[in-house]
């Protein structure tokens, strides 16, 4: 970990700064950042990851109630950010194994009955478990009113027909919490959540997808998936604030994995720069250089200060629809901007498969998009400003 001044910042606890420092020398040690390939590759080095992670108790922090093996009652918004920026750092696909088992669970962690917590989230804090969260569809992404999946009353439980796409983890899962209507009202008013395992008759692997950072993805169809009534997780109709709920929790996180990969680009831009001989010079010594690595890391700092904020907000019991939307807008498209940047001083070589700037260029990119897009985000930190202004509070 190259600056940690940022660990003291009054944001965070001491506590905080340990765990970040001891991730960080777990990771040097554990985590692989070598290229995982694609496909079955990928899959295998998921699940590998997964696997590590929980038998290191990392998994834990992403989990909440200590009975069922997480670290403290309520998730603390601060210490998964810490890890997902110091996993982001090392390795991408390990920030995103540690992040799925989080949001894959989370609904469980919220809202799931105590049995529905006995059977999943113990086994997903150990890494034993895979977990998905499965919401979006074909024409139902940022618009989760479209949604078409629909799950009917059958006797004693439900029946899943259609389908969910860009499901991360899908495929290699071993429980999806699936997202359907059941009509209890219109919009988003009639959509529910279930828990549903990977080998439920009638729920099949429609497709896997490849994306430019590869990562286990695919789309899931549901043909007559029958599916238990003790399966449902909450109140039949409020699956949409379940949702929510989850997003709430790991959306700032999305930030903190952002910030992660804009640190590595700039610790592999610095030590480009001042190893890279030209005319008699390092590249460091030239002006643009300098200016640009300034910029990189004043953009940096500024990102990490309102994922930081919105955190800890969070975890003083506040709303933070503004703040993490914000964090999340910042620190993704600032990262975009820092690695960009590190490609250019890396020059042709940063553009050559796997070379680390080029890992990143690819990694960052899907950040502006899934869990909000950067255009969602502006509206909603413009809403939740009108909002205030029409109520005449002040921030």
């Amino acid at each position: 970990m190259a600056d940690t001044s940022y660990l003291d910042w009054p944001f965070l606890e001491p506590r905080h700064k340990e765990l970040a420092l001891s991730l960080d020398r777990w990771a040097h040690e554990h985590i692989d950042d070598s290229p995982h390939g694609r496909g079955r590759e990928t899959d295998d080095a998921c699940v590998n990851l997964v696997r590590t992670l929980g038998a290191a108790n990392w998994i834990r922090y992403a989990v909440g109630g200590q009975d069922w093996g997480g670290s403290a009652e309520t998730i603390d918004t601060r210490a998964i950010c810490l890890i997902r920026e110091t996993l982001a750092r090392h390795c991408g696909l390990a920030d995103f194994a540690f992040a799925m088992q989080g949001l894959g669970s989370g609904a469980i962690t919220l809202d799931g009955s105590d049995g529905q917590k006995r059977n999943y989230l113990p086994r997903v804090v150990a890494g034993t478990a895979v977990a998905a969260f499965a919401l979006s569809e074909p024409d139902a992404g940022s618009d989760v009113g479209a949604m078409s999946c629909a799950a009917h009353p059958d006797g004693d439980g439900y029946v899943l027909n259609g389908e969910k796409t860009w499901i991360s983890n899908g495929g290699i899962a071993d429980f999806y919490v699936v997202f359907a209507r059941t009509g209890e009202a219109p919009g988003v008013r009639g959509i529910s959540a279930f828990i549903v395992d990977a080998d439920t008759p009638g729920l099949e692997i429609a497709e896997r997808i490849e994306v430019i950072a590869p990562h286990p993805l695919a789309r899931l169809r549901f043909n007559d998936c029958r599916i238990p009534g003790k399966q449902r997780l909450g109140a039949a109709g409020q699956g949409f604030k379940l949702a929510m709920r989850t997003l709430d929790i790991f959306r700032t996180s999305v930030a903190a994995a952002a910030l992660g990969f804009a640190r590595r680009a700039l610790d592999e831009a610095v030590q480009r720069a001042t190893a890279r001989k030209m005319f008699g010079h390092t590249l460091a010594d030239f002006q643009l250089t300098q200016a640009k690595l300034a910029d990189m890391a004043a953009a940096i700092d500024a990102a990490a200060l309102l994922v930081y904020r919105a955190a800890w907000l969070r975890d003083q019991g506040r709303t933070v629809t503004k703040e993490a939307a914000m964090a999340k807008m910042v620190a993704t498209e600032s990262a975009q901007q820092v690695i960009d940047a590190a490609v250019q001083i890396f020059g042709g070589l940063g553009v050559v498969s796997e070379v680390p700037v080029e890992r990143l260029y690819r990694d960052i990119r899907a950040l502006r998009i899934y869990e909000g897009a950067t255009e969602v985000q502006k509206l909603i930190i413009a809403r939740e400003l009108l909002k205030d202004g029409a109520t005449g509070s002040r921030p």
